[in-house]
């Protein structure tokens, strides 16, 4: 039986111990194979910011595949984040990486500290254009479209 997978979307706007953005997600990409099989990763995108943040991002997808629920993959991803000196702040600062489940092969997930699918990834570009480079075809279990389809709508706004 497969196991499930799941997107995970990387961001990063400041040098960290592991140099610039970009190194970060490389460095956190690594770091991701500690939690299952990486079977994917997009390449790095540069965005400009969303929010008060005044540096441009480096954004990118990996899939992996893991036996984690979704609570215990967000409890790690966060305990990945504060290895690489992530500090809780205000919305959309400056960091050093961001770690997000986006989309759970298995479907939605919904309390109080986490939802799945993202509730925000059907409006970002730079989520969704690492993401359609990764997985076009995965259906967003909510609307039951295509990543592709979704892509497509927001570049038509």
């Amino acid at each position: 039986m497969p196991r499930p997978i799941y997107a995970i979307a990387l961001g990063s706007n400041l040098r960290g111990r592991h140099g610039s953005p970009e190194a970060e997600i490389a460095a956190a990409r690594a770091a991701l194979a500690a939690l299952g099989a990486v079977i994917a990763v997009s390449p790095v995108l540069r965005t400009p910011p969303l929010g008060p943040s005044k540096r441009r991002f480096a954004n990118a997808v990996a899939l992996i595949e893991t036996d984690e629920s979704p609570p215990a993959l967000l409890a790690r991803l966060k305990a990945i984040e504060r290895s690489f000196g992530r500090r809780r702040g205000r919305n959309w600062g400056p960091r050093v990486i961001d770690l997000d489940i986006l989309l759970w092969s298995e479907g939605t997930w919904g309390e109080r500290r986490l939802t799945v699918p993202h509730i925000r990834f059907r409006e970002r570009d730079f989520v969704l254009r690492p993401l359609l480079a990764v997985a076009p075809d995965w259906r967003d279990p909510v609307t039951g479209l295509s990543v592709r389809q979704i892509a497509g709508r927001l570049g038509k706004r």
